[in-house]
């Protein structure tokens, strides 16, 4: 199977970071549990902007602790022979620190790719599986045809409860959830 895999909110906890960017910046608190949607309205975009381009700097990618089980997950699914493509809304020049970051977890992969376009990237290179945490994506993933899963979200919640995606509170119980399927 070809899986694509996000980074940020689904192999480490980003919303941390980006709340303590925006209090640093601009003494503003982004509850990780009031995030019920995408939408980030309590930072104007320029700000929001400001945060992003902050957390997505070279130490805060190295200092980034992936959740429990994220790595030997997808080192189980690599070493069974599935295609691992990195997936991640960073900008193109974070590209050489997040693949610093995936060497020093230790996270095998096929493919890194940083872009704004995340599924037409999966759609040109035939992934079958995206694991992200985006509602955005993957309910638009789910349109197209592809088996979506997210580790569970206040802000992706919604889309678990109402679309065909394979939710789990952790990276334990999403692989459990997954293993039937990537059986070969």
């Amino acid at each position: 199977m070809r899986i694509a895999i996000d980074i940020d909110s689904t192999l480490h906890h980003y919303w941390d970071v980006l709340s303590a960017a925006a209090r640093r910046r601009f003494g503003i608190d982004l509850p990780y549990e009031e995030q019920l949607d995408w939408g980030i309205t309590r930072l104007r975009p320029e700000q929001l902007n400001l945060c992003i381009a902050e957390t997505h700097g070279e130490s805060a990618i190295a200092a980034a602790e992936p959740y429990p089980d994220a790595v030997a997950t997808v080192r189980r699914w690599h070493e069974a022979g599935h295609f691992i493509h990195i997936t991640t809304h960073r900008a193109a020049d974070a590209h050489e620190a997040t693949e610093r970051w995936l060497a020093q977890i230790g996270l095998p992969y096929d493919e890194l790719y940083c872009s704004f376009d995340k599924l037409s990237r999966c759609l040109e290179i035939g992934i079958d599986l995206l694991v992200d945490d985006s509602p955005v994506n993957l309910a638009g993933a789910v349109e197209r045809g592809l088996l979506v899963a997210t580790i569970a979200h206040p802000w992706n919640r919604d889309v678990c409860e109402e679309e065909d995606v394979i939710c789990g509170a952790d990276w334990r119980e999403l692989a459990a959830r997954l293993e039937p399927l990537l059986i070969r």
